[in-house]
């Protein structure tokens, strides 16, 4: 990859094992979990290391900063999206029915937290770590916990407390723009990834309120695309449980996937809901 910047002018070029990108063409770019940059396998740690670090902040710089690009979504915004108090900040200003939900490193104050609310409490990690136990890789799934249960070790790191919601269902929303897609997710299990194989998902209309927090959420932490996680009572209130930027929908039913898979495709060839094309020269 070459970049070079003077006044009025920035140019750059990507040579692949298959054909020669000019930056300067791009006018889309699609970012899904890209891999970390890694240096040279022949080098020693520390070379390594080094050259990867550079790597992230040059390779990396130049592809986030291609003039004129529209980016679903945009690898600068997506870092700060992640952050599961960000996203609960973010739900809170977009209007959402937010979960009372408790951070912190204080084992007494936990405790108290699941002592009050008579309704239950659940515990899920702020990030999905990786963890393993003799070799084998674990997850922690979202499980509900009581109050004697929590210990001193909460001390170690922060740890997210939350009333549990008395669900009918959960939600899964895929929004491309403002294009929503939701499946109504039915399983026997709190948290429906740890056995998907005995789950159902069926194709839901998003309830006006909830489609337009899912625009402001959108704007407000500047994502074109996002994955939104709801559990839904038997009155219909759907509460925010949390925004993947990078979140997956291929598993959905083929009808929603192929509504997706458009969706992103027309977002990438069209650009943002402008009316303004995705064309260069």
């Amino acid at each position: 990859m070459t970049a070079t910047y003077r006044t009025g002018d920035q140019r750059g070029t990507l040579h692949t094992p298959s054909r020669e990108l000019d930056l300067t063409e791009v006018c889309s770019v699609w970012t899904r979990r890209p891999s970390p940059f890694q240096g040279p396998s022949e080098l020693d740690e520390q070379d390594r290391r080094f050259a990867g670090s550079q790597s992230l902040w040059g390779f990396g710089g130049i592809l986030a900063s291609l003039p004129g690009a529209h980016y679903v979504n945009h690898p600068w915004d997506n870092r700060p999206a992640e952050y599961k108090p960000a996203q609960l900040a973010a739900a809170q200003r977009s209007g959402f029915w937010v979960p009372s939900t408790l951070i912190m490193n204080d084992p007494d104050k936990a405790r108290q937290f699941a002592a009050h609310r008579t309704g239950g409490v659940v515990y899920k990690p702020l990030w999905n770590t990786p963890y393993k136990v003799d070799g084998q890789a674990q997850q922690v799934w979202v499980r509900e916990v009581r109050a004697h249960e929590i210990t001193a070790a909460v001390a170690n790191c922060p740890h997210l407390f939350q009333a549990k919601v008395e669900k009918a269902f959960d939600v899964r929303l895929t929004a491309v723009g403002n294009r929503l897609f939701a499946v109504r997710i039915d399983s026997p299990d709190l948290d429906w990834r740890r056995r998907q194989s005995l789950m159902e998902c069926t194709p839901i209309v998003v309830p006006a309120r909830a489609a337009r927090s899912v625009s402001a959420y959108l704007t407000i932490s500047r994502l074109a695309f996002g994955v939104f996680d709801f559990a839904v009572t038997a009155a219909g209130d759907w509460y925010f449980l949390e925004c993947n930027p990078n979140g997956q929908w291929a598993w959905q039913p083929d009808s929603i996937t192929d509504s997706i898979a458009h969706a992103v495709a027309d977002r990438l060839q069209k650009g943002p809901e402008t009316g303004r094309g995705c064309r260069r020269g």
